[in-house]
């Protein structure tokens, strides 16, 4: 299933993307898609549902994020090999875990505000996965159980705020905008190998990234159960699990967005983001 969320922000209702494109409101069955409508049992539920017999939503709509209520958005750094590469960092013994507030958070197609400081605010494109039941010291070979499916977001990223400023990454990241999500949360069961997505980011026509999730030093499976051993996971917690090559940051000479500038983004099978810069 491809779930999603429509309206107005803070009036997002729930809805899923039937076979022929169109958006089908959930509301009548499903209060949001938060909770105990992520994990298995309420995935179930939402499967059970006639698609057909659900009202069609008519004209344009604003996609919200694809999930709500999330507890915990976390991040791993430096997790594609040819990205470290790029930034001249050596790839990590162990996973590298910052935070990214929840409150930056918007959906796929909002606009990007650069922060009143701001002079390297950068783009990055990453699989986001949803998890759907609680994890705690779970295994690797059990970890994907865990999650309830998959979708794209930017981490927006200021590599001044990030880097250059004493103290860890989350002040460069978790900036107000800084998170779109979406369109689409797509279940587990149709990514038949979450290792091996294509991911391509454009800004103002310009491919700058052009990737595959199987450069991954990390996978999933191991995030997951990596993250589950220092924390509880629970169902609408948000992992972004890193970006291939292509940055801005990673550009000679550095390259950073500005006003007016349009990006545009994707994962193969979980839909595409638009975000215009402000």
């Amino acid at each position: 299933m491809k779930l999603l969320r429509y309206g107005a922000p803070g009036q997002e209702k729930p809805g899923l993307l039937d076979g022929e494109g169109r958006i089908r409101d959930l509301s009548a069955h499903v209060g949001d898609l938060a909770g105990r409508w992520l994990t298995p049992d309420g995935l179930a539920e939402i499967a059970a549902i006639d698609v057909a017999a659900l009202p069609v939503v008519e004209g344009p709509v604003r996609y919200g994020p694809c999930v709500a209520g999330t507890g915990k958005f976390i991040c791993i750094g430096l997790n594609y090999s040819d990205h470290a590469a790029e930034t001249g960092a050596a790839v990590p013994p162990e996973p590298v875990i910052f935070m990214k507030a929840t409150s930056a958070i918007v959906g796929p197609d909002d606009d990007i505000e650069i922060p009143r400081g701001s002079t390297k605010t950068d783009w990055e494109v990453e699989l986001g996965v949803v998890i759907g039941k609680t994890a705690k010291y779970v295994s690797e070979a059990e970890a994907l159980d865990h999650v309830a499916g998959y979708c794209v977001i930017n981490d927006v990223s200021e590599r001044a705020f990030q880097i250059e400023r004493a103290g860890q990454w989350t002040k460069g990241k978790s900036c107000d905008t800084f998170g779109p999500t979406g369109p689409w949360l797509v279940t587990r069961d149709e990514v038949a190998d979450p290792q091996n997505l294509a991911m391509w980011l454009e800004v103002n026509g310009h491919r700058y990234q052009n990737g595959s999730t199987k450069t991954m030093v990390y996978g999933i499976a191991h995030v997951v159960s990596y993250l589950s051993q220092f924390m509880s996971l629970h169902p609408g917690d948000i992992i972004s699990t890193g970006t291939p090559p292509g940055v801005g940051l990673g550009q000679k000479p550095p390259v950073f967005l500005k006003p007016g500038d349009r990006i545009r983004l994707g994962i193969e099978g979980l839909g595409e983001q638009s975000q215009h810069v402000r």
